[in-house]
């Protein structure tokens, strides 16, 4: 099917006068499933939209929706749209100085916020922000003692919407009708691993040209139920939840809160879903946490039916024949094993399920696949769009997929190089039209027509890209070997008992050296297991079973790399790798330059042949309060010589 290309809240008007009872969305509210039809929907923005107009905001305006995947949250976009503005989704768990950069680097005029958390952020930041006239709210939870003037809940702008409406019918059809495709939709903000975020200006063209990009890759069908979970600040769900939604359509679900987000999703056993990697293999890492509290009959019942679907499912992927015992053990495998996993994970009827933001390790690729879950790599950037996705029945995992096409009405088609230094460069499609306010940003990207993307990357033999990591981020050592830190990474990560790994090393070192965050959840209950005794996650991340365990780790993954891309020497962070105190992005990533200077001691000690260092770095709390972490790290040889291994806890002055 091909898409028209149109504003958003054009095609849903579309769609709500031809199939006006047509379930759109579906939100667990309170424990009940609530849903809305494409005409249930369309009547809330109409008043939203009306409602704003009233209040003075403007066509060009920015609007600002800060929440969780809710409905307002997609009701406040759309209206917004049809209004001619354009919107900056903010992640919920930003902090108030994040919201003021924000806010005011997109010009920010009205912000929607999601309860009185997010609304708290808003009026702190409100007076320096001399643009912003308007907080509107949807949960008044607690919200019964605020007067300040700039507040006005979502239900008082709809009254004021239906109130125009009824002495202006014509007039939401009027302004939704003034809109263009070019007209600029979002400002998706990059993720600002390596300065400050910038807003990418996105355009109805570009959201439609890439909806169309995805629904032609993985053959998505009309009224698939997908679950809206990842952020709208996000552009992935700007294309995937909004845009798509609306295209195909698709039946639009919202959990109930993030932290319910299984259980509906077992609740819903949804068609489609996309989660960033992290998500994904904390999902793997879930499966394998409970294994380890399975029984030895349990674990290998287990083992032999992840065994059986992997010559089943992952040979077939490699274009291998299924030997003739497997296919005889394959039925016995999806019925004790296979299916029933997939049952407890929610993952029954999952068509299409898709990865995307970074790269993963192909071995959680290589464990859905077994169990029967379809994963697929997403590969592209909010500049360029969705570039490239496993498509068919046959894809390498350790590729990022073959190309997709681009809407014949965006533009010309996909076209791609690569430079003499490895760099994917782009041209067709919808063009990049520069970061909000950064004057020369496309001249600095574009070249000749050809956007530069940054990636260095190679092809298969079958045509499929492989990122391998980004240019800038290339190391290379004292020897002049260089490595890529996100492959040794992401191939680490995929062990259940590592969160977060941040490899060190350049043309000082000599080798490389990683510090590893580890995850709690999991081993909390290994140690609870093996009756080792721990208090907080200092004391447990220092513990000499942990180090042992997670040199295993490292050994495993090592044996896989060239001699000078292996990991020598390894320090657990003392404490959980936080995106408040700016070591994470909101979108999970490593804040590396951060995180280097903050643990530039430790980093230090990898190096000079510490056994142990002492780190004092400053922190926030989430009340505010700042204060001062201390502790004593120990460092260790990644071949398991320099860890401590004995059953004692070593000495340790107290933090």
């Amino acid at each position: 099917m091909k898409l028209q290309i149109e504003t958003l809240p054009q095609l849903l008007q579309r769609r709500a006068q031809a199939t006006p009872d047509r379930l759109s969305q579906r939100h667990k509210q309170r424990g009940i499933w609530r849903e809305y039809s494409f005409s249930a929907v369309q009547r809330h923005v109409l008043e939203l939209t009306l409602g704003l107009h009233r209040m003075g905001v403007q066509r060009g305006a920015t609007v600002a929706i800060m929440g969780e995947n809710e409905p307002q949250h997609y009701w406040a976009e759309f209206a917004a749209h049809a209004l001619g503005c354009k919107v900056v989704s903010l992640y919920p768990d930003l902090t108030a100085e994040e919201v003021r950069y924000l806010l005011e680097d997109s010009e920010t005029v009205c912000l929607f916020a999601q309860d009185q958390e997010q609304v708290d952020k808003g009026l702190e930041v409100k007076d320096g922000l001399g643009l912003l006239r308007h907080i509107v709210y949807w949960d008044d939870t607690g919200m019964w003692s605020y007067k300040d003037p700039v507040l006005s809940t979502f239900g008082a702008v709809q009254q004021q919407g239906r109130e125009l409406d009824a002495q202006a019918p014509e007039l939401y059809r009027s302004l939704v009708a003034q809109g263009t495709p070019d007209d600029v939709a979002v400002l998706s903000y990059t993720s600002g691993t390596t300065g400050k975020p910038k807003g990418v200006v996105l355009t109805h063209r570009f959201l439609i040209d890439n909806a169309q990009r995805l629904i032609q890759a993985t053959d998505a069908q009309p009224g698939m139920e997908y679950l809206s979970y990842i952020a709208p600040a996000w552009a992935t769900e700007q294309i995937n939840g909004i845009s798509m939604g609306l295209g195909l359509p698709m039946v639009v679900n919202f959990p109930e809160s993030p932290e319910q987000v299984l259980a509906n999703i077992r609740e819903l056993a949804v068609e489609a879903m996309t989660f960033a990697p992290r998500q994904w293999e904390s999902m793997a890492s879930s499966v394998q946490a409970h294994m380890l509290d399975a029984g030895p009959v349990r674990r290998a019942v287990y083992e032999w039916g992840l065994k059986v679907g992997h010559a089943f499912h992952v040979g077939r992927l490699d274009g291998k024949p299924v030997g003739w015992l497997d296919r005889l053990q394959f039925p016995l495998a999806e019925a004790l094993v296979l299916r029933p996993l997939r049952d407890q994970l929610g993952l029954t009827r999952l068509r299409i399920a898709s990865c995307g933001g970074a790269t993963m390790a192909p071995d959680v690729f290589r464990m859905f696949h077994a169990m029967g879950v379809p994963l697929r790599n997403i590969y592209g950037s909010t500049e360029t769009g969705l570039l490239t996705c496993h498509q068919g029945e046959r894809f390498d995992l350790e590729t990022v997929g073959h190309w997709m096409q681009a809407h014949p009405q965006a533009g010309a088609p996909l076209e791609w190089r690569v430079s003499s230094d490895g760099e994917l460069q782009i041209r067709g499609g919808s063009p990049f039209l520069g970061y909000y306010r950064r004057e020369g940003s496309v001249e600095s990207k574009v070249k000749a027509g050809w956007f530069h993307t940054g990636d260095a990357v190679t092809r298969t033999e079958r045509g499929e890209l492989v990122f391998l990591e980004r240019l800038s981020d290339l190391k290379r050592l004292r020897s002049g070997d260089t490595f890529p830190p996100q492959f040794v990474e992401t191939r680490l990560r995929f062990s259940p008992f590592i969160k977060d790994i941040m490899t060190v090393g350049d043309e000082q070192r000599d080798f490389v050296a990683a510090l590893i965050n580890i995850d709690m959840a999991v081993l909390s209950r290994w140690a609870e297991d093996k009756r080792i005794g721990f208090s907080t996650f200092t004391d447990l991340s220092q513990r000499p079973e942990i180090a042992a365990l997670i040199s295993q780790e490292i050994a495993r993954v090592n044996q896989f790399l060239p001699a000078h891309a292996r990991v020598k020497r390894f320090a657990n962070f003392p404490k959980e790798l936080d995106p408040d105190e700016g070591e994470l992005t909101r979108s999970r990533k490593l804040r590396r330059e951060f995180l280097e200077e903050r643990y530039g001691a430790l980093i230090q000690g990898l190096y000079d042949g510490s056994r142990e260092v002492r780190i004092d770095i400053p922190v926030t709390y989430q009340d505010g309060r700042r204060s001062n972490f201390n502790a004593n790290v120990f460092i260790h040889d990644a071949d398991g010589s320099g860890a401590n291994t004995s059953t004692e806890p070593q000495r340790r002055r107290p933090a």
